[in-house]
């Protein structure tokens, strides 16, 4: 490369140069002949704002152009896809894998450290695909059997559909077949409000609590009908269980929501109460996908806190049983 060329200037040694993208099967498609076009330094990734090469292509017939979100430093931090935010071996969001797999790997989402921290992994990325792929040989084999469950033997390409015709939805397109949008009406969901940011760092992320909601109706852990119910009650706790070990079980999202913990030594049981009704769910479905919950190195029982009694029907039945009497 030449002396004026970007890697000359020091404001520019950090931007990413790439022959080929990190994607997913369903992102790249079904074309084993696939078509793309590249661009050096053409956008800014989405993640650390830095400038990298943007791919853009066509997975197949009927599907609209693809290209690529964030560099390939960010996506091996997290193991994901480039245009998806996905992961690469399972396909499922970084919020499910991370509560499966317990993985620890982080990365800053404030705008100082953001590409302090993307310049320093280009140096530890080297020679490594990523730095969860390394990781996931170590973590326990329950978490791998559920995200095997959880994930798709095949790929999905709906997701490559065009995008919905906004003319359509207003009544107003005439281009009837020959429209390259999808001429269906938009659905106000949950997941309808999606961001690259949430799905990158693991949080809030409307597709991975669909996931895990469903998952966790499937077993012992279905939240209750109560919604007064709020604490989560665990059994069989170790006799080194405290207080700061319980809050230790669980992920730092869900220690920041508890409320208190009251620890029963005599009987080997705990309470961990939350903050509100949906704080207790989201840490009961991270249990659940991770394949249980341990308390300093041993498996303990998870369940759901009863209802407390009404004052009003505890009183009327002592009243009852004093005209009895």
């Amino acid at each position: 490369m030449s002396q004026y060329g970007p890697k000359s200037d020091i404001n520019k040694a950090g931007w990413e140069e790439a022959e080929f993208p990190a994607l997913c099967n369903t992102c790249l498609g079904p074309n084993p002949f696939v078509r793309m076009q590249k661009q050096a330094f053409g956008k800014e990734c989405k993640i650390c704002t830095r400038p990298f090469t943007i791919f853009t292509w066509c997975p197949g017939q009927g599907m609209r152009y693809k290209k690529t979100e964030i560099c390939q430093t960010c996506a091996k931090v997290k193991n994901v896809c480039q245009t998806c935010l996905l992961d690469l071996q399972y396909g499922l969001p970084v919020q499910v894998r991370d509560a499966a797999l317990g993985s620890k790997v982080k990365a800053p989402s404030s705008d100082i450290n953001r590409e302090y921290f993307a310049q320093n992994m280009d140096g530890k990325l080297e020679g490594s695909q990523s730095l969860v792929s390394t990781s996931l040989g170590r973590e326990e084999s329950a978490g791998k059997e559920i995200l095997k469950k959880l994930a798709r033997s095949d790929p999905y390409y709906k997701r490559n559909r065009p995008h919905l015709c906004s003319f359509y939805a207003k009544g107003g397109c005439n281009r009837g077949d020959a429209c390259p949008f999808t001429h269906e009406l938009p659905k106000t969901n949950e997941l309808s409000k999606q961001n690259l940011q949430d799905r990158y760092y693991g949080q809030n992320d409307p597709v991975a609590r669909k996931i895990m909601r469903t998952y966790t109706a499937d077993t012992a852990l279905a939240p209750p009908d109560d919604h007064e119910i709020t604490s989560l009650f665990l059994t069989s706790l170790p006799p080194t269980a405290a207080e700061e070990s319980v809050r230790a079980a669980f992920t730092p999202s869900a220690q920041a929501t508890i409320r208190s913990v009251v620890v029963v030594p005599a009987s080997k049981v705990a309470f961990v109460n939350f903050r509100d009704r949906k704080a207790a769910e989201l840490a009961a479905e991270g249990i659940t996908v991770s394949g249980g919950l341990e308390v300093d190195g041993s498996r303990v029982g998870v369940k759901w806190g009863r209802s407390k009694p009404k004052k009003g029907v505890a009183g009327a039945a002592a009243g009852s049983k004093a005209v009895a009497a």
